[in-house]
């Protein structure tokens, strides 16, 4: 999937740089940021790989001064619902790493590098008290969970973990290599475990995150918190 800019370019002033995975999002989104608020929304297709390097090129342009990650989400039951909205104090790597003979070792764990950034904690604050979002951890994953098994063990691994997705981790380092803040909202459109296309709530998660957008404060005032 080919990167997608669905709005104009930025002034010469430090801006926002919202990074979704598909144009269903970025409608969305723009949606709830409405017309000038002078955010460039990016589609920078699935997964961390295509979300690092959209971001990295978009970052280029050297415009920027802070950058989300958002989307829809599989949520963790019950601390994030159908519908919710979750706020990332964290961005981890989930499955970055190796198996061994005593299980999952991170790239952490081995001495290859991070599978964790932090989100400046006025950047979370501001963000869960516009949108109301549950704050935890989430999760980025390359293969999207699908069996109660692997929920399980991510919940073990991360207990504090709300939701999954698969760019927040990609976006999150393409930013930390230009010396940015990223920080991450979803809206929760599925379960994490078992795939159950049935209770998917595709189009009441979308309907959340344009809602989240539309209550974001100024950037000015976001800008002030990282």
């Amino acid at each position: 999937m080919t990167a997608e800019r669905t709005d104009k370019q930025p002034g010469p002033a430090a801006g926002l740089l919202v990074v979704v995975a598909v144009e269903a999002e970025a409608e969305a989104v723009r949606r709830g940021l409405g017309p000038g608020s002078g955010a460039v929304v990016l589609a920078a297709g699935v997964g961390p790989a295509a979300a690092a390097a959209g971001t990295a090129a978009e970052l280029a342009a050297g415009r920027y001064g802070l950058v989300l990650s958002a989307g829809i989400a599989g949520g963790f039951a019950p601390a994030a619902p159908l519908g919710s909205l979750v706020v990332a104090d964290a961005v981890l790597a989930a499955d970055l790493g190796a198996e061994t003979p005593d299980g999952f070792a991170d790239v952490t764990e081995l001495g290859f590098g991070t599978v964790r950034h932090p989100v400046p904690p006025g950047l979370v604050a501001a963000l869960a008290a516009a949108t109301g979002g549950a704050v935890g951890e989430v999760l980025t994953v390359s293969t999207v969970t699908g069996s109660a098994a692997r929920a399980e063990a991510l919940r073990r691994r991360h207990p504090r973990a709300l939701a999954e997705a698969m760019e927040g981790f990609g976006v999150a380092e393409a930013a930390a290599r230009r010396g940015l803040a990223a920080g991450e909202l979803r809206a929760v459109s599925n379960a994490v475990g078992p795939r159950d296309r049935a209770s998917w709530r595709i189009g009441d998660a979308l309907a959340a995150l344009e809602r989240a957008f539309a209550a974001l404060p100024p950037l000015p005032h976001l800008l002030k918190e990282v």
